[in-house]
């Protein structure tokens, strides 16, 4: 991977008194790259002793992020967000961003996004696919405008950073 930034080191936790059960947390849509680019990632990880979560159970649409989940955002140290082309099409990933971005400014949880397949601005102005999936999402009206409304302001955060992208890279298929 290359990164997208002129800076490739990443910044230690605010509070390294903190304990935390993981490393890093893994926020994907499964169809999209879960058993291939973010496998690969958690079995790099894993070699390199970085303690991983990675929740690989299948979701119904329409849950409500997890308890199990919520609480291994809160005790990882990052969160590696692997932004795919139809990431805002599930409830599930938007809520984890969501979380991640509540850890972030509450207890210091550092992030690194992961552009698959998908532009960084995409994210940040919800263009192409992500536009199509937050226009389902509120012609469905299965969810209150304010949470819509909390997704695309944590999409818009999250994209701000700079973060690595798959374009014009040799390993893009």
């Amino acid at each position: 991977m290359a990164s997208a930034s002129s800076s490739t080191s990443i910044p230690p936790p605010q509070s390294p008194t903190s304990s935390y059960s993981h490393d890093v947390f893994l926020c994907f849509r499964g169809p999209d790259t879960g058993y291939g680019f973010t496998s690969h990632l958690y079995a790099a990880l894993n070699r390199k002793g970085i303690t991983t979560y990675k929740d690989d159970k299948n979701l119904r649409k329409g849950d409500v992020i997890s308890h199990e989940l919520v609480k291994a955002i809160e005790e990882s140290m990052f969160a590696v967000i692997v932004f795919s082309p139809d990431f805002a099409s599930s409830s599930w990933c938007l809520d984890e961003v969501c979380n991640i971005i509540d850890c972030k400014n509450k207890q210091g949880l550092q992030m690194v996004e992961v552009f698959y397949y998908v532009e960084p601005c995409d994210v940040r102005h919800q263009i192409g696919t992500f536009q199509k999936a937050f226009e389902k999402h509120e012609r469905e009206g299965r969810h209150e405008s304010e949470k819509v409304k909390r997704w695309r302001e944590a999409l818009k955060q999250v994209a701000e950073h700079s973060g690595w992208t798959s374009k014009n890279h040799p390993w893009r298929g």
